[in-house]
């Protein structure tokens, strides 16, 4: 007798729409990279929004310290232990791997255009493009969010308003903080946010294509 098969981690209803917005943010990576590789000032719309981010003072410096640390490795490496702690005590294994490997491929695309793109801030030694703190818990939310669709079964309309909030609100909250603390530029945060939007649903689709091929040989 065989078990019921993983539920899959990209969910089939949403399959269609998660790749056209993972296309659209693949571009709109290339091209900001395009735009900004070699430079070391900000853009025009940087400098329209960056003056938001000026001075920012206590309490909102020390919330976003507290964010930033989120992204920084002990805290990612922490929320990442705890996102695949609860899939294995869910016996979820394909989730978890999902998990590690969601956010692992997204942070690596991250540092992977950081220096294909050569964007610096804060001197020649500090690569900005992408932002990989906004890449990485962006990455975290998507592939939480898909697999919480998965598992209450939400309908197509559902699950994607969860799993783009949830993508707008962790890109939003990690964004603010890194330019609120001068460590990235805003595009950098967009380009950060749209890594993870194209890396997610594809990787989410690999995995999937990996476990069922598995799954069939060991049949």
């Amino acid at each position: 007798m065989t078990g019921r098969p993983a539920p899959a981690v990209l969910p089939p209803s949403l399959r269609a729409w998660l790749g056209l917005i993972a296309g659209l943010a693949a571009l709109v990576v290339v091209v900001l990279g395009v735009l900004y590789a070699g430079h070391s000032e900000p853009g025009s719309v940087d400098v329209w929004i960056q003056p938001v981010g000026d001075g920012v003072r206590s309490p909102w410096r020390n919330v976003a310290l507290a964010t930033d640390f989120l992204g920084e490795p002990v805290g990612a490496a922490t929320l990442v232990v705890a996102a695949v702690t609860g899939c294995l005590l869910l016996r979820c294994p394909r989730a978890a791997v999902f998990v590690v490997a969601g956010v692992g491929i997204t942070v690596g695309t991250a540092t992977l255009i950081k220096f294909l793109v050569g964007r610096t801030i804060h001197g020649d030694d500090n690569l900005s493009y992408p932002s990989g703190h906004t890449a990485f818990l962006t990455a975290l939310a998507l592939v939480v969010a898909l697999l919480v669709t998965g598992r209450l079964g939400l309908g197509r309309t559902a699950g994607m308003l969860l799993v783009l909030a949830a993508a707008l609100v962790a890109g939003a909250a990690m964004g603010w903080a890194e330019v609120a603390l001068g460590a990235h530029y805003p595009t950098d945060v967009l380009g950060g946010w749209c890594t993870a939007l194209a890396v997610v649903p594809v990787t989410a689709w690999q995995v999937d294509r990996m476990a069922d091929a598995g799954r069939r040989e060991r049949h």
